[in-house]
């Protein structure tokens, strides 16, 4: 077993859901855990060797404080668990020494107009995109476009702002509507991730979300996930992931070897990566890759080995210390984010026992809590919860999360 004192910092938005997967990865591993976020804690000043404040604003602020914490208490790894965090943790890392992606291959997959530059620079599937400023004109802007397109913030997630336009009318509502969710007190955009959008050809196809592990510029497919749910806009929020996928073998290896490709145009060489793609006739087109693992709850999907999880995996890598098993277990899994369907407070939920009795079903983890005002996309990002299933093949979890997607209700007022 790996030496206990190992000490770790781990890079906590608060607004993740990942925070207990990661802490608790951490305590089975029994490593020395430091927890930075970007709000003081109330306990920091009690605990001051294991909680610490950065501004993952400022890049180069937050990793000379994290230098001068290391200077005290030696950190053997640093791991960022959300988009928001991936930039600064490759910071840290560098100033300390540590294994990590570059800042700048960070930051380019950070940024969808950069990662689109340096995509179309290595010749890697992707839609035909252009960048246009929000002080542009949008009719002119939709006078130039080719539809159908997809417009989409520069820096957000979780399908927030990615809106369909199939005409200069749609072009121009969807133009505003980003800007105004760009112009939000919960959006935080710098630079030109304030200031400009990203329109895309809209690429038709099945969609697919590939797990991975970069280990020296290697990649390690963890699992491959289908979408059931067809993708077309207007808004793209995302409901089923089902592993393993039901493409052809020939098809998965396409998916794999593009993602590689995409993962050297960026710069990428360590750590997990989150890469969606769209698969149709001319094969599969990079619609974006994310330094960090699979979002939400999502990763309760996923075990390898003798039952390992995903976060284990990823802290065990960035510790350099031996993981036993990449593999996946046999049987096949799934988990279904259930969408929010109107604006408004949550006063009930209903059918959660019967959805939990479904066979399959293995969790329903409700997130939202009674009382909560819920923002449905694309202005918002989050979800009710999520429904975990593992059955004998994919086509029975498939059926397991929608089955039990039918069982729940929800008052929203």
């Amino acid at each position: 077993m790996p030496s206990p004192s190992a000490r770790l910092l781990l890079l906590l938005p608060t607004t993740t859901y990942r925070t207990q997967a990661f802490v608790d990865a951490a305590t089975r591993l029994g490593v020395d855990l430091v927890c930075a976020s970007e709000r003081p804690s109330t306990l920091e000043a009690r605990a001051p060797g294991h909680l610490l404040t950065l501004d993952f604003g400022d890049t180069a602020a937050a990793a000379a404080q994290a230098a001068r914490f290391a200077a005290e208490r030696p950190i053997d790894a640093v791991v960022a668990v959300d988009d928001l965090t991936t930039v600064v943790a490759a910071a840290v890392a560098q100033r300390l020494g540590l294994k990590a992606n570059p800042v700048a291959a960070a930051a380019a997959a950070r940024n969808k107009h950069e990662m689109r530059r340096r995509l179309a620079a290595a010749g890697v599937p992707q839609p035909r995109f252009a960048c246009v400023a929000l002080a542009e004109d949008p009719a002119c802007a939709a006078a130039r476009a080719a539809y159908p397109c997809v417009l989409k913030p520069l820096a957000l997630s979780a399908s927030r702002g990615v809106i369909r336009a199939d005409d200069p009318d749609g072009f121009v509502a969807a133009f505003h509507r980003i800007a105004a969710i760009l112009g939000r007190e919960d959006v935080a955009a710098s630079g030109e991730a304030a200031g400009a959008l990203l329109v895309e050809e809209f690429v038709p196809g099945r969609e697919v979300a590939l797990e991975g592990l970069l280990m020296a510029g290697g990649l390690q497919t963890l699992a491959l996930f289908d979408k059931p749910d067809p993708l077309d806009g207007p808004f793209f929020e995302e409901t089923l992931y089902v592993t393993p996928s039901r493409l052809p073998r020939e098809a998965q290896e396409r998916v794999e070897h593009v993602t590689l490709r995409a993962c050297a145009a960026l710069g990428l060489t360590e750590g997990p990566i989150h890469a969606e793609l769209r698969v149709n006739a001319g094969g599969p087109w990079v619609i974006e890759v994310a330094a960090r693992s699979i979002g939400g709850l999502c990763s309760r999907a996923l075990r390898f080995g003798t039952g390992v999880t995903l976060e284990e995996l990823i802290l065990r890598h960035a510790l350099g210390w031996k993981i036993e098993s990449l593999d996946r277990e046999r049987r096949a899994a799934g988990v279904m984010m259930l969408p929010i369907p109107r604006a408004g407070r949550l006063r009930a939920v209903h059918g959660k026992a019967a959805a939990e009795a479904v066979p399959g079903v293995e969790e329903v983890a409700i997130t939202a809590h009674i009382g909560q005002e819920l923002t449905p996309l694309p202005e918002g990002w989050q979800y009710l919860g999520f429904v975990f299933a593992r059955a004998e093949t994919p086509e029975l979890v498939e059926r397991a999360l929608r089955a039990a997607h039918a069982c729940l209700g929800f008052d929203i007022e």
